[in-house]
Formats: structure tokens, C-alpha cells, sequence
């Protein structure tokens, strides 16, 4: 029986440096989603976009969360990353432009950790610091993983492992 997406935990990625590393995958399967997709590419301007590894969905997927993009991609990620990673339309964070950050925390943790309302969460970044953890574990009710991503490498299988480790605890 299949969890109601509520009760699920959630999976919050960003996209550049943990799908989109900065450095060139040498791995990478091909993401190659048809003529859409290119033309979507083509549109987005972004360089690196051919980085992105068609593993990384179903991988994200098997985690058996709520996906939720988590990025300054915003919608676009529903257009461009998605269709690439073979995922369907997920929910968006919607950032507010307003809320800065404390001294030291990244300007995404406050944020989250108030749209997770609670909930269990898992977010992906590259930017993620002991102070947004420290910050998170004081102010957040529930359980969270802040998972920091390399983003010269992206997503690995240890970023995978330890993330699945986490989530069956």
C-alpha cells in the first residue's frame, strides 16, 4: 500500500550543483527526451544543462519521497529539468524575495523549513553549511536531513547511499 504524499517525507532539490554539477559528468547517461526537450534546452540558456544525468529521476523517485523543487529554477525546472530526469510535474518552492537570512545561514533554510511545516525532509544543496543544520535542528519539530552535495560532482551513489540510510532510520 502506497503512503498518502502527505505522510510521505519530503525530497527538496536544488538543480544547480546537485543535478547540474559544475563539473562535466563523465558517467552521465544520456538525456535525450525527443525534439521538446531540445528545443526547451535551447530556450533555457543554460550551458550546462547537458550535465544533468537521466539516472538521477528514477534514482530521486526511488527515495520514496514527495519531490518538491527546492531551486531558483522555480517553475522552469517543471520545463526543463523534468522532462530531461524523466520526472512528472512537481511542486515548486516559491520563494520570497523578502526574507533575509541571518548571518551565516543559507536564504533558502529559513524558508523551508517553514513551507515543511513539520514534516520530515530531506534537502539537497550545495550550499548547505553546520549553521543551517544547527539552525534547523533548533527550529524544525520534525525530522531533516540537510544533505550538502558536492557540486563540482553532483548527485554520487554515496549521496544516494547515505540518503537512503537516513530515510530507513
Amino acid at each position: 500500500m502506497m503512503a498518502a504524499p502527505a505522510a510521505l517525507p519530503l525530497l527538496l532539490p536544488d538543480v544547480d550543483g546537485p543535478l547540474i554539477p559544475f563539473r562535466a559528468r563523465t558517467t552521465a547517461a544520456t538525456c535525450d527526451a525527443g525534439e521538446a526537450v531540445r528545443a526547451a534546452d535551447q530556450a533555457s540558456g543554460n550551458p550546462l544543462i547537458d550535465r544533468l544525468d537521466a539516472a538521477d529521476g528514477p534514482r530521486l523517485l526511488a527515495l520514496g519521497c514527495q519531490l518538491v523543487w527546492a531551486t531558483t529554477w522555480m517553475a522552469d525546472a517543471n520545463d526543463i529539468i523534468a522532462p530531461r530526469l524523466g520526472l512528472p510535474e512537481l511542486l515548486v518552492v516559491e520563494f520570497a524575495d523578502d526574507d533575509e537570512p541571518e548571518h551565516g545561514l543559507h536564504w533558502k533554510t529559513r524558508f523551508l523549513t517553514r513551507w515543511a511545516a513539520g514534516r520530515t525532509f530531506v534537502w539537497l544543496d550545495d550550499e548547505l553549511t553546520d549553521t543551517d543544520r544547527r539552525w534547523v535542528r533548533i527550529h524544525h519539530p520534525g525530522k531533516a536531513l540537510l544533505h550538502r552535495v558536492d557540486p563540482l560532482v553532483g548527485l554520487s551513489d554515496a549521496d544516494y547511499a547515505s540518503i537512503g540510510d537516513w530515510l530507513a532510520m
